[in-house]
C-alpha cells in the first residue's frame, strides 16, 4: 500500500498543478469549452486520488483486504489515466476522437465504486 500511497499523492499533487495552470495558464488559450473540459478533468484526477488514498486507510483494517485495495486503486487509476488523460488532450487538441477514449475510464471509475460497494455488503 505504500507504493499507492505515493502514487495516491502525485495524482493528488498533480492535479492541483494542472487545476492551477488551467486557472492561470490556459485561461486565455483555451475556449470557454475547453477549459470546461479541462476542470472536469482536474476535478475527476482529484476526486479518485483521494479514493486511493482512502482505500490505502482502509485496507489498513479488516474491511478491505489488501489483494482488493490493490485492484481498486489499480481501476482508479486506469480510470483516471483514460478518463482524465483523454480530456486534457481533447481540450488542448480539440481532437474530437479523443472523447470517444473517455467512457473507457469512466467505466473504470464505475466499477471501482460498485466492488466496493459490493465489498461492503459483504461486510455487514
Amino acid at each position: 500500500m505504500k507504493t499507492w500511497i505515493s502514487i495516491g499523492s502525485f495524482i493528488m499533487a498533480s492535479g492541483i498543478t494542472l487545476g492551477a495552470f488551467g486557472a492561470h495558464g490556459l485561461k486565455d488559450r483555451l475556449s470557454e469549452y475547453q477549459l470546461d473540459i479541462w476542470e472536469k478533468a482536474v476535478f475527476y484526477q482529484l476526486i479518485h486520488g483521494l479514493a486511493i488514498l482512502a482505500i490505502c486507510l482502509l485496507s489498513r483494517t479488516e474491511f478491505l483486504s489488501l489483494s482488493s485495495g490493490n485492484k481498486l486503486s489499480a481501476a482508479f487509476l486506469f480510470g483516471i489515466l483514460f478518463f482524465s488523460g483523454s480530456l486534457y488532450a481533447l481540450a488542448l487538441t480539440n481532437i474530437k476522437w479523443l472523447g470517444a477514449i473517455t467512457p473507457i475510464g469512466g467505466l473504470a471509475f464505475i466499477i471501482g465504486w460498485i466492488v466496493l460497494c459490493v465489498l461492503s455488503f459483504k461486510q455487514a
